[in-house]
């Protein structure tokens, strides 16, 4: 992997120290800010210049047509995007007449900083214009995570080299003109001018836009307020028109003079309310924003990250970038679901415009047990926001010929998305992912009244689809035929491992919860007879093996197909889904992205060590990780089989995806996915975390360059923290009473753990480590030891 771009390596804080444009749009998705309602890319205060310009708002969208050469019956007949709402980020500066535009005059500095200890973004700079009047300007800017509704900015500017006329115009602007798309479906559809304006409102000192969408018929509310601090001769203006507002500030400062305007932007949207009541919700924003206050805003925003990373911090000794990069990775998993509350996690978050802003089976596989253990909360809204949707599903699946429910493969609202349905439509291990995800919850949990009222719902539905989809043959097995695994280069298969194992645990956690309320299941008009077709269907799921090679098939005849050519591929043809046509892709051993692999992380309880080893080697020689979601997957699995530097190296893979840009397509926001699975590569790689069965395991153990790791995460309310060295590991808990404990594994070895009784127990040396498994060509990971 090429590193395209790198930032100083510090613990807490991503820092840009010099302005390059060409990667303008990758630095926008890095430091953009977001509370999981409102999500702002990190476009310079001025405006202008900018790679891709992006404000939104969480599930706020336009439909637009699906056009199809032929279509089919249960095709989606339109697709969701995410619309880029109205901009209050803009204040631009004008000095002596003379715009504010870091490609014109001198640049004499300019710095950034992401500070994931406060949540803020912060910006220093130092310009000299074409006149030769020189300014400083600094900048902080947060989305509140106590305040859902808030974004505030203060913007302070100051002359260094005379006095200087300054005006100030800060804006809320709509309809934004954003620039062409590629051809590349990775990318989000080009909506022209979505909104239509319904309301626009001034004030002295800001004011309100409203707009809806033509199609989709949602409503959405912008408003601003500045408070102006300033020692010198200023006035303040307010003008506007549908599509704009402007406050102007103009004064004299003279050297040793500033101007400093807090500005406060509150956003709601709604596709129920009418436009008083979003005027009136933005207003309360406005006022309660206003209340507090900036100096008080920061401080709440400072505190809210001090309860976070107190409870969720993973430190890492002897990889400084790594540490780096986790952070960064759990700062923006933080921002992408703090404050969902009842809204999907996008594949982006809301850090950028990518896959339309559309939500996948990756956010319940890699986002959600990362909030799970650390953000429980958030994760429970994420999954009462698929119950929400559930009706739809059971109208999709009716739609199929199915029973049950079929979660769409992408989606915003809830709406199938997808209109290449091998990898949409065929990939229906979406519901097992949903269901585990459900499942995995109330285990870690023990939320009892969630598994009532929501999982009951999604397990049950689930596992109706699975029965209904699969079939029993002559000899009495259970195939799930003509389904599309999580590698899109195998599709519309028979029998994937990875789907069948989480149907197969989807089956069993459905009949479990059926019985442990009969009620329910009584009122959901299931049976005995349904309840023991689910276990039937589970005990008898098929599971491809290939005797010969001593190797599970990831589908029904994979390990026949024809080889890949790795060899003949230039390395210049990645990803190959843009380089090479489908149908040569489905028919030959070539893998996006783990798949069998996967069911082993997931369902590692189906497999024994020795077939562990064997399958991740065999599937390591043929995948090419043209996919985001692959590397930290690897990392857990090369970890497990013992092959702990590969593990490292798929890990520094995974937290750096967007640091460094590996696959050239951070422009478009970041890969919310690969960086949850940065914590998954460290937690469940490295520190072996499992729960198979309910029962919590460690089997920790660190590569040669990782002198120590720690980490904490919540189970059934209490606090565990996991600190391992190259030899021991030391399990603590961190809140509760002696009488409270965690009964635990450790290499196979049963251990409980109290708030007054830390244990520490020795690593033992592994000696079953197999050959060191091998990469198609050039598509090794960049190996960590030799760029430490």
């Amino acid at each position: 992997m090429i590193r395209e771009r790198a930032y100083p390596v510090e613990p807490w804080h991503v820092r840009e120290t010099r302005l390059d444009l060409d990667v303008l749009a990758q630095s926008e998705s890095v430091f953009a800010l977001s509370n999981g309602h409102i999500g702002l890319r990190a476009n310079l205060d001025e405006g202008e210049p900018h790679g891709l310009p992006g404000t939104y708002l969480n599930s706020f969208y336009e439909l637009r047509p699906l056009p199809y050469a032929e279509a089919g019956y249960g095709f989606p007949e339109s697709g969701q995007t995410i619309v880029n709402v109205t901009n209050g980020k803009p204040i631009r500066l004008l000095v002596d007449d003379e715009p504010f535009d870091v490609r014109y005059g001198d640049l004499v500095s300019h710095e950034r900083v992401l500070d994931m200890q406060s949540g803020t973004l912060e910006r220093e700079v130092e310009w000299c214009s074409p006149a030769g009047r020189s300014v400083r300007v600094r900048s902080t800017r947060l989305v509140s995570f106590t305040q859902r509704a808030i974004a505030a900015i203060s913007y302070e500017v100051e002359p260094v080299n005379g006095p200087a006329r300054v005006i100030l115009q800060s804006e809320l602007v709509a309809n934004e003109q954003l620039p062409p798309t590629k051809r590349d479906p990775r990318v989000a559809a080009l909506l022209e001018s979505p909104l239509v304006s319904e309301e626009h409102l001034t004030q002295d000192l800001g004011g309100l836009l409203i707009h809806s969408t033509k199609t989709s018929k949602l409503r959405m509310a912008a408003a601003m307020e500045h408070v102006v601090e300033t020692e010198g001769r200023h006035m303040v203006k307010t003008e506007g028109n549908p599509d704009w507002l402007r406050t102007t500030v103009a004064c004299m400062l003279e050297p040793g003079q500033k101007l400093r305007i807090i500005k406060f932007v509150a956003y709601g949207w709604s596709s129920r309310r009418s436009v008083p009541a979003l005027r009136d919700q933005v207003g309360a924003a406005l006022a309660s924003a206003r209340l507090t206050g900036w100096d008080g805003l920061v401080k709440a925003q400072r505190e809210y990250m001090d309860a976070f990373w107190d409870h969720s911090d993973v430190r890492v000794e002897g990889d400084p970038e790594v540490q780096q990069a986790v952070r960064f990775a759990l700062f923006h998993v933080l921002q992408a679901g703090a404050r969902a509350e009842m809204r999907p996690i996008a594949s982006k978050g809301l850090t950028g415009p990518g896959y339309d802003g559309h939500t996948f089976w990756d956010s319940e596989t890699f986002v959600l047990p990362v909030l799970t253990y650390t953000q429980p909360d958030a994760a429970k809204d994420v999954l009462r926001w698929r119950h929400a949707t559930l009706d739809l599903a059971k109208e999709r699946a009716e739609t199929l010929g199915l029973h049950g429910a079929a979660f769409p493969w992408r989606t915003i609202r809830g709406h199938e998305c997808s209109a290449y349905w091998p990898a949409g439509t065929a990939a229906f291990h979406i519901a097992a992912d949903i269901a585990d995800a459900a499942r995995r919850y109330v285990v870690a949990t023990g939320d009892e009244d969630f598994e009532r009222d929501y999982g009951f719902d999604l397990l049950i539905e689930t596992a109706r689809l699975w029965r209904s989809l699969g079939h029993h043959d002559r000899h009495g097995r259970f195939h799930i035929d003509g389904v599309t695994g999580p590698d899109e280069y195998t599709a519309v298969v028979d029998d994937n491992i990875y789907t069948n194992l989480m149907a197969q645990l989807n089956l069993y956690a459905a009949a479990d919860v059926a019985l442990k309320y009969p009620d329910k299941a009584r009122a959901a008009g299931v049976d005995d007879e349904e309840i023991a077709g689910w276990r039937d269907a589970g005990a008898a799921v098929h599971l491809p093996y290939d005797h010969e090679l001593g190797v599970h098939q990831q589908s029904e005849g994979f390990t026949r197909l024809q080889e890949w050519d790795f060899e003949g591929t230039p390395q210049e043809n990645y990803p190959l889904l843009l380089n090479y046509p489908y149908f040569d892709l489905y028919r030959k051993q070539v893998v996006k992205q783990a798949d069998l692999v996967l069911a082993m992380l997931w369902r590692g309880d189906a497999f024994s060590d020795e077939e562990k080893q064997r399958n991740f080697a065999y599937y390591e020689a043929r995948t090419v990780r043209d996919s985001s979601l692959s590397a930290c997957t690897q990392a857990v699995l090369a970890a497990e089989t013992g092959h702990l530097e590969l593990a490292h190296d798929y890990l520094g893979e995974a937290a750096l995806m967007d640091l460094h840009d590996l696959h050239n397509n951070a422009r478009e926001g970041l890969h919310v996915a690969s960086l949850g699975g940065s914590w998954i590569s460290l937690v469940m790689g490295l520190g072996g975390m499992r729960d198979h069965g309910g029962q919590l395991t460690f089997n920790p153990r660190l590569p040669e360059r990782i002198t120590r790791m720690e980490f904490a995460l919540l189970w059934r309310g209490l606090r565990l923290r996991v600190d391992v060295r190259s030899d021991e590991v030391t399990y603590s808990l961190r809140n509760g009473t002696g009488e409270k404990s965690i009964t635990l594994m450790h290499h196979g070895e049963l251990v409980t753990v109290s708030a007054d009784k830390p244990v520490t127990m020795g690593i033992p040396e592994r000696t079953d480590v197999g050959p060191e498994p091998h990469q198609p060509a050039g598509r090794a990971p960049a190996r960590r030891a030799s760029s430490l």
